[in-house]
């Protein structure tokens, strides 16, 4: 009784042990190892041996000699390997670059650690907010008056703005309130936020009541009425993103994209109808599916000739920034070509 208790037990840990190593699959044609570059980001490089490039925090072994395991640098070395329990590792080996030596004292400083993500894909969108509420678009600095008693002003003219705070710098971007966002079929007072479109950029010239303001790269005519935010500084800006899915079930749509194109494809920045309120959090990993279209079938009794394709699996997305009820998401898979209103879910 006692040994068949034991047999049945180490069957039950092998098949346990099996299945937790079905859950990370990894890419077929996976190598043993690779040598980061420059030009690499952390998702790339999952990529080449995961199939869910952003499990890589799952199977992540760091050398206890390396200080911070998020920073990785070109010359590093990811070796694939496995445990005693047989799951696959990826472990981290420092490399050491070729230095050419000349006679000559030289400075060499030293190489950027590789972000998570292709930090050009979202630079533009972190640096002010593109999607804002009611409240906020209440609260923010608006221009009064032009310089000389105009109605509309250009670029290089000096404009006066009231509500500036001087801790928030003197670097600012001039917005135009757009559409409204929300989520498919809401009603038409549920707004979840406003666009705001860059018009300008500006510079204050002097703090006060009201500031004088400068501006700078106007894209079209700046008019009396339009709403201020400060410029973040890119220094502040988090490249290293921590992948991974939520611990909660939690099902949305794409209700917009910020690159101002038809259709959706990889590194486009996409306006998801869930935020902060919602539980998102920046890194959260998300599955969008295509929505099934809406057919036609002539060979169908009527009545039940409208019939609707399944949703189909389009891609990965990854939340890059979070407002209390929208939040920013980069396309980092795109298997087919994503569109407004498709859903999509926890992995």
């Amino acid at each position: 009784m006692t040994l068949r208790w034991l047999l049945a037990a180490v069957l039950a840990l092998s098949v346990c042990g099996a299945a937790m190593a079905d859950t990370l699959r990894l890419n077929p044609d996976h190598p043993k190892e690779y040598v980061v570059v420059k030009g690499d980001t952390l998702w790339d490089i999952a990529a080449r041996f995961l199939r869910d490039p952003w499990r890589w925090p799952e199977i992540w072994q760091i050398n206890p000699d390396i200080r911070n395991p998020h920073l990785i640098y070109p010359g590093d070395v990811i070796r694939l390997v496995y445990g005693a329990d047989g799951r696959p590792r990826l472990i981290l080996e420092r490399g050491r670059p070729t230095v050419k030596l000349k006679p000559k004292i030289r400075i060499t400083p030293l190489e950027q650690a590789i972000p998570t993500i292709p930090m050009e894909a979202i630079r533009q969108f972190l640096l002010y907010p593109r999607v804002v509420s009611a409240e906020e678009l209440e609260g923010a600095p608006y221009i009064v008056a032009q310089d000389g008693g105009s109605l509309v002003s250009a670029s290089g003219d000096k404009v006066y703005v009231r509500g500036l705070d001087p801790e928030a710098g003197t670097a600012y971007i001039v917005v135009r309130t757009g559409k409204p966002y929300r989520s498919p079929g809401a009603k038409r007072k549920d707004i979840l936020g406003y666009e705001t479109l860059q018009i300008a950029t500006a510079k204050v010239l002097s703090f006060g009541d009201p500031s004088t303001v400068q501006l700078d790269e106007t894209s079209r005519e700046i008019l009396i009425g339009d709403r201020l935010f400060p410029i973040v500084e890119e220094e502040k800006l988090e490249p290293y993103f921590q992948p991974h899915a939520p611990d909660f079930e939690i099902e949305g749509h794409i209700i917009a994209v910020l690159d101002g194109v038809s259709r959706i494809g990889q590194y486009h920045t996409v306006v998801l109808d869930k935020g902060s309120r919602d539980g998102l959090e920046t890194g959260h990993v998300l599955l969008v599916h295509q929505t099934g279209e809406t057919i036609f079938d002539p060979q169908a009794p009527r009545g039940k000739r409208k019939i609707r394709l399944p949703n189909e699996r389009a891609g990965t997305v990854m939340v890059v920034r979070t407002f209390e009820r929208v939040s920013y998401a980069l396309v980092m898979e795109a298997q087919r070509d994503m569109r407004i209103h498709d859903t999509f879910t926890t992995p």
